[in-house]
């Protein structure tokens, strides 16, 4: 018997403790259920007994009316499914922006699906610069916008937000939001544990280390909100229509071979439209399966219970005790509790009938919330349950939405996999993807929601989804620490070096599926094994984890205790010489007729140089933010399949960085569509590996092994040439991201391996060492060059970036993007990446303060330590708060201070790279 079954009355004399034991005492034993897949899922059905804790949903038990609340029309220019939260926001600011003939088609009624039964809460501070302006927007809409607009409350009640701190690392991170919020004005303050029982005076704070009150984050109505954004779209021309299932997506090739959608089908008739937005939330798969379209998330049981009422709480603030996995929701005069738990119970066979439906509460897997709920709150142990809530949740593999236009069909947009943070994420996220829609991009930076954040070959491996979704969810309520590693989905990706570099100590870090070298361990190797699942389960958790342990060692805000091996790595590359296996970049040839036009058209730089030229250069959007910057080198016709191959007309070859290539992959062939360029793109990423080989020695121990001459004047810095190397072809490029003098070897990978240990046998009279990108990360930004999606962005203009120098402005060749910069340079940049250093040897990690003469005026995008001049080194961008443009000469005039979990610190600025300014020792001066 589950609670829901229990009487009313007997449910209130329950305290909530012993009612918890009760209700774990009637389920199955744990050792009678089924093992392996089975132990991880439920096929529970859903229970008819309304339970959520709302005075109104939009379920209405006496209707049972079928088919659809409106006539379909038959055409539309956008088709949104699915009428929760994401769906409603989309139509919304899809009609606000100006596109009347929109639809919006719910297989049953509006927020039947997960938003129904959503916590609803607001919290205004995460620790991502994008993700509080989206939180920003979801507020003003909930708590001014819609009500302004059409008279109606949409159910918003700012009760303020309190995050519990049970340690220093939990409030160092919390002191982090502190200051990033400062940048954007969010009120909030650090509170003792005192101050904290003066606020919230039912809270046991015996145990606390301080808490972060945030006073105008709040909670929301789903069926209130839903319903207000509708009736707002409705208004401006939308059509929304319920009780109309979607039955399937009609998809053709153009001429040119390119899969659009073309209709939306139901039982009721065709939609003919060009653009279909995936708002389906746990059923996203399904409908992405209708178009052949890979939608990456999981099905879970998500779980709240509602206690009676507790005096004295009205009125508190919402809670939320990480440490504890827990929150506290304010419910009237009772809460709401729920958390992250590690054994989440996974829902394999997603039904297309469940509406406004709920599981029963598996209280083995509840329980483990409950003792930190109590502790926290300790009137809790004597307070009975009103109800549970157990319904489903899409998950995905990093805990971030899914947001954007599939790769695989154009038309069919994504917004869903919102793990649980649909409404609080909601409003931002739906002005962005209407604009996405619209202006095929959106407005801010929103590559952590976009699905080209993820490899085409990760987006249907269900092995990965399913062990990195249930990280993410274990880990949602975890420190996030700067140089954190999942142990989930790992080895997808391999390149020929692996086992070679395993052996002598590198420590991997994941990108985009790919192991890459992080740094490498001077006690031996530290293999990352199948994921355990932490034990949860049944699963045997491993013991003495080397991998582990290294990540759990780096657990802090201070510097990492291999800070000093890392600083070996950095200092033997600017002294002496440095091996990095750079084979998990993007490689791939742009090749045909018209390559040179779309070459121009793409990059920014002018590429249209001889063979054997290689350029840096950046990819823009159509408002001159970066998309991208890479490496494009002009080559010959060859005959050499991956290093050389053979094409007609011109070719380029492309070095991409390899945590980005499929958002470059998807961004070039987006643009060769639109602009119907007659050439290819084809990705030989897997085929070829990348060892570069960088410092002042590099020349002396390549020499003796290439066939041919690297003098600067037969080999000068940015150039290429095929050579031979231990009997092998390579493709050997003098570049360097280090800012040392170096070359590049592009190799195909069944030589890899043996190319490597030649380098390393002709190296090893010089000291040569392997290094990782750990450093990489320290020289580059030591040597003032940008990280694409750090420093760099899709909403930050070349310009605004000090990039200005790869961009072709001068010359009388049209660009993507060129216009918007024309009219930039005009008018004078409104904000300007500036380089920041600090003389207190202090760690700094990104999202910390930039005051200006007294004023806030940005924050810090990337920050590392620059071993060779011995500062911490920080980039950000600031803006004039006057208005007025931010010219070199504004940057020079201000004193500046960093702020870093509340303490600022004096900083320089510099309007040139602090490390070899002149640009010497790429061009082998030293």
């Amino acid at each position: 018997m589950d609670i829901l079954t229990l009487p009313s009355a007997q449910v209130a004399m329950a305290h909530l403790s012993s009612t918890f034991r009760a209700a774990a005492s009637l389920q199955m034993p744990a050792a009678s259920r089924s093992l392996c897949r089975r132990c991880f899922s439920s096929a529970t059905a859903q229970t008819t007994e309304k339970s959520v804790p709302y005075h109104k949903t939009l379920k209405d038990e006496s209707s049972q009316a079928q088919g659809p609340t409106k006539p379909l029309p038959k055409l539309a220019d956008v088709v949104v499914v699915g009428g929760g939260s994401l769906g409603c926001q989309t139509i919304y600011h899809l009609a606000k922006m100006g596109v009347t003939n929109a639809v919006l088609l719910e297989r049953d009624r509006l927020t039947s699906g997960t938003t129904w039964h959503t916590a609803g809460l607001l919290w205004q501070l995460r620790p991502s610069d994008v993700e509080v302006e989206l939180l920003a927007h979801t507020r003003n809409v909930v708590s001014r916008d819609l009500e302004e607009e059409t008279g109606l409350h949409t159910g918003w009640i700012q009760n303020g937000g309190l995050f519990i701190a049970s340690n220093k690392q939990r409030l160092d991170e919390y002191k982090r939001l502190m200051s990033l919020g400062k940048v954007y004005g969010v009120e909030s303050y650090v509170l003792s544990p005192a101050e904290t029982k003066d606020l919230y005076p039912l809270m046991n704070v015996d145990d606390l280390y301080g808490t972060l009150y945030v006073p105008k984050d709040g909670t929301m109505d789903p069926a209130g909100t839903c319903t207000t954004l509708t009736r707002a779209a409705t208004a401006r021309g939308a059509l929304v229509i319920e009780n109309c299932p979607v039955t399937g997506i009609q998809v053709r090739a153009d001429d040119f071979g390119v899969q659009r959608v073309t209709a939306v089908e139901t039982s009721y008739g065709t939609i003919q439209t060009p653009c279909v937005v995936n708002c389906a939330g746990v059923w996203a798969r399904a409908l992405g399966q209708m178009a052949g379209v890979s939608v990456p998330l999981v099905a879970m049981h998500h779980a709240y219970v509602v206690t009676e009422r507790i005096e004295g709480i009205q009125n508190m603030p919402n809670v939320r005790d990480h440490d504890a996995s827990v929150y506290l929701r304010l419910q009237g005069d009772a809460l709401s509790v729920g958390g992250y738990e590690s054994n989440p119970i996974f829902w394999e066979e997603v039904s297309d009938k469940f509406a406004f439906g709920l599981f029963d509460l598996d209280w083995d897997v509840f329980m483990q919330h409950i003792e930190g709920a109590i502790n926290r709150v300790p009137a809790l142990e004597k307070t009975g349950i009103k109800s549970t809530v157990c319904g489903p949740e899409s998950f995905t593999a990093d805990h971030k939405p899914l947001m954007g236009e599939a790769p695989e069909v154009r038309g069919f947009f994504l917004g869903c996999g919102f793990n649980s943070a649909g409404m609080m994420l909601g409003g931002g996220c739906g002005k962005e993807l209407a604009h996405w829609i619209i202006h095929g991009r959106p407005e801010k930076d929103m590559y952590g929601y976009d699905i080209r954040r993820f490899h085409h070959s990760l987006t249907n491996n269900n092995r990965w989804i399913r062990e990195r979704s249930h990280e993410s969810y274990a880990k949602n309520y975890s420190v996030v620490f700067p140089y954190d590693e999942p142990l989930a989905g790992r080895n997808m990706r391999k390149d020929p070096l692996h086992e070679e570099l395993l052996q002598q100590g590198c420590v991997f870090q994941e990108r985009h599926g790919w192991e890459r070298p992080g740094w490498f361990n001077t006690q031996g190797a530290a293999p990352i094994l199948d994921y355990d699942y932490y034990g949860a389960y049944d699963q045997k958790p491993h013991e003495a984890y080397a991998y582990n342990h290294l990540l759990g060692d780096e657990y802090t805000f201070d510097f990492p205790p291999h800070h000093n091996t890392i600083k070996k790595e950095c200092l033997t590359c600017r002294n002496a010489v440095a091996v990095f296996d750079m084979s998990y970049f993007g490689k791939f040839y742009l090749v045909g007729p018209e390559a040179s036009k779309a070459a121009d058209w793409l990059f920014t730089a002018d590429v249209s140089k001889l063979p054997g030229s290689t350029v840096y250069t950046c990819m823009l959007n159509k408002r001159g933010g970066v998309e991208s910057d890479l490496t494009v080198s002009r080559i010959s016709p060859g005959s050499q399949a991956s290093l050389a191959p053979a094409f007609e007309g011109d070719g380029y070859y492309l070095a991409v960085g390899g945590a980005v290539a499929q958002h470059n992959w998807s961004h070039i062939m987006r643009v060769l569509q639109d602009m119907k360029f007659q050439c290819k793109l084809l990705d030989c990423s897997e085929e070829l590996g990348m060892i570069s080989i960088q410092g002042p020695l590099s020349r002396t121990v390549l020499q003796e092994l290439l066939d041919t001459d690297l003098s600067n004047e037969a080999f000068p810095f940015s150039s290429h040439k095929l050579a031979k190397v231990a009997g092998c072809m390579v493709r050997a490029m003098r570049l360097s991201f280090v800012g040392e003098m170096g070359w590049e070897l592009h190799v195909p990978k069944r030589d890899c391996v043996r190319v490597y240990q030649a380098v390393m046998k002709a190296g090893a009279q010089h000291s040569i060492a392997n290094a990782g990108y750990r450093a990489i990360d320290s020289l580059s930004i030591e040597k003032g060059y940008r990280h694409w999606h750090a420093d760099l962005r899709p909403d930050d203009t070349p310009l605004e970036a000090g990039l200005a120098f790869t961009c072709k402005l001068k010359s009388g060749i049209r660009f993507l993007g060129r216009e918007a910069l024309e009219a930039q340079k005009a008018t004078g940049v409104s904000r300007r990446l500036v380089c920041f250093t600090v003389e207190e040897k202090v760690p700094l990690f990104g999202l910390e303060a930039i005051w200006r003469n007294g004023q806030v005026v940005g924050h810090i995008r990337r920050a590392d330590f620059g071993f060779a001049i011995n500062k911490t080194i920080a980039y950000g961008y600031i803006r004039n708060l006057d208005g007025g443009p931010v010219s070199l000469e504004y940057v020079k005039g201000g004193d500046y201070m960093l702020e870093r979990m509340g303490v600022t610190y004096p900083a320089r600025a510099h309007t040139k790279s602090p490390f070899d300014p002149e640009n010497k020792r790429v061009k082998g001066v030293y």
